[in-house]
């Protein structure tokens, strides 16, 4: 009976370094970290049209940038990306392309800001660069936090004991971490010249 009594704990902490609670706490913690990712790309989307709006009002013959934002911004915002895709390198790979093109695209448009330093004095305009500025720094801070929410989840579906949980209880898979493009490493040209 004593011999019974001492299995229930012992069985109880085998099951516990198992995964069977850590490995789902791991996924939703990646998948809540996904979701900061998309809040942060949603809310630049939302920011973006405002922007758009008030350089155009001050700057007609920027038209062009202005509208390769703006398409870049609705592309942006037609690739969707789930939690469930998160094992998806392909998927995730057309997501980072949809939004790489719109960072390049403002990257221009702030480029053509700092050449006109009349633009600046705009209260309106300085106060959405500010903006711009600032949420481009909360994606990078919660792509961040994603990829070390992955890491996590990742390094625990495969080390033991949570490995063994993982592969018998939940079937658990890797998920892709959000990577920059190729060649992000190098700083953009920006030339303002004659168009040369």
């Amino acid at each position: 009976m004593k011999f019974r009594t001492a299995l229930v704990p012992i069985a109880a902490l085998s099951l516990s370094a198992c995964g069977l609670n850590s490995v789902p706490t791991a996924e939703e913690n990646a998948k809540a970290k996904w979701a900061d990712v998309q809040l942060q790309y949603q809310r630049r989307s939302d920011l973006v049209p405002n922007l758009v709006s008030t350089v155009k009002a001050a700057a007609a013959s920027e038209g062009m940038i202005l509208t390769d934002v703006t398409n870049a911004r609705a592309k942006a915002s037609s690739v969707q990306l789930s939690a469930n895709d998160l094992n998806d390198p392909a998927k995730i790979q057309q997501f980072q392309q949809a939004q790489q093109q719109l960072s390049g695209s403002l990257s221009r448009l702030l480029a053509t800001v700092e050449s006109y330093p009349d633009l600046k004095s705009q209260a309106n305009f300085a106060t959405l660069m500010s903006q711009l500025e600032g949420n481009e720094n909360r994606i990078t801070v919660a792509i961040r936090d994603y990829n070390q929410a992955v890491k996590d989840y990742n390094t625990r579906i495969r080390t033991f004991p949570d490995a063994v949980g993982a592969k018998i209880f939940y079937g658990a898979k890797p998920m892709t971490p959000f990577q920059a493009k190729a060649g992000a490493d190098v700083a953009p040209t920006v030339n303002l010249g004659n168009g040369n």
